[in-house]
């Protein structure tokens, strides 16, 4: 028989994750969303940041249990790379759409998922959106991974930082966000508008930027919400880029432009450009 897989807590706590690595363990404590049970960490000597997350973990009264590295990997999901630490603790808290409206500071920026189910992809594209400074993320309920160990592990922690809002039906919840002044771009390699080449005013107020998944691309609804399809442009000969590759390209390039920009928010009023954006493609 092959070993159980214990996603839900080393101790099999109820409503309890194992979140294991040095980054999304320490990332974890940083933050303070989650509700800590308890710390298990390799016993011997182990790397300088072990000792840091203990005392970290010590100095707000998690309890630190060491452990054999052998109870520490049977204890974890196969294959998990724990190194040497994982946190026992709550899950992490989601939040309504609208307590994502008002957050953060003019220009908002937010991401939304349509159909990117892969863990990994899922934490690649938080890690990047947090390094960005995007103010928050929208998965739907359906045909989006739980915010798990393992999206954890593959955002490096960044997940701990970045507030999740989770909605029943995208196309109604971009329309919703339009409502709210936001401008949403959809990220489609079809696209008339070319990112690099977007007008200052184009950018200037809040956004919602829309990835699709890999192959697929976004849904017909989802597309007719979009005010903008924007393609990055490429000279190499594989024409496409990987979603979260993508998603680097276009959160930074909207926060080099945020930057450069001095144009403050206004409201969402009609932008006429040369281009059709709602043209066919998506």
């Amino acid at each position: 028989m092959g070993r159980r897989r214990r996603d839900r807590g080393v101790r099999d706590g109820v409503d309890a994750e194992a979140i294991y690595g040095i980054h999304p363990v320490r990332e974890a404590l940083r933050a303070g969303r989650r509700q800590p049970r308890r710390l298990h960490v390799r016993a011997g000597p182990g790397r300088p940041e072990l000792a840091e997350i203990i005392t970290a973990a010590r100095s707000v009264g998690i309890p630190v249990e060491e452990v054999s590295d052998e109870a520490l990997t049977r204890s974890l999901t196969p294959g998990a790379s724990h190194q040497g630490v994982a946190l026992e603790a709550g899950a992490l808290p989601e939040v309504a759409l609208s307590d994502l409206v008002g957050a953060g500071s003019e220009p908002r920026t937010l991401v939304a998922l349509d159909g990117v189910e892969d863990p990994q992809n899922l934490g690649a594209i938080i890690r990047v959106a947090e390094a960005a400074g995007v103010d928050g993320l929208i998965l739907t309920r359906r045909r989006s991974p739980p915010l798990s160990p393992a999206v954890a592990r593959a955002s490096a922690g960044a997940v701990e930082w970045i507030t999740v809002a989770r909605v029943p039906n995208l196309a109604r919840a971009l329309t919703e966000l339009k409502t709210q002044g936001f401008w949403v771009f959809g990220a489609d390699p079809g696209g008339e508008l070319d990112l690099f080449g977007l007008p200052d005013r184009v950018v200037a107020g809040d956004r919602a930027v829309v990835l699709g998944a890999e192959g697929r691309g976004l849904r017909p609804a989802v597309c007719q919400t979009l005010d903008y399809r924007v393609k990055i442009p490429t000279i190499g000969r594989v024409a496409s880029l990987n979603v979260s590759a993508a998603a680097a390209v276009l959160l930074f390039e909207l926060w080099r432009r945020t930057q450069r920009s001095q144009i403050g928010n206004s409201a969402r009023t009609a932008v006429p450009l040369d281009e059709n954006p709602s043209g066919s493609g998506c």
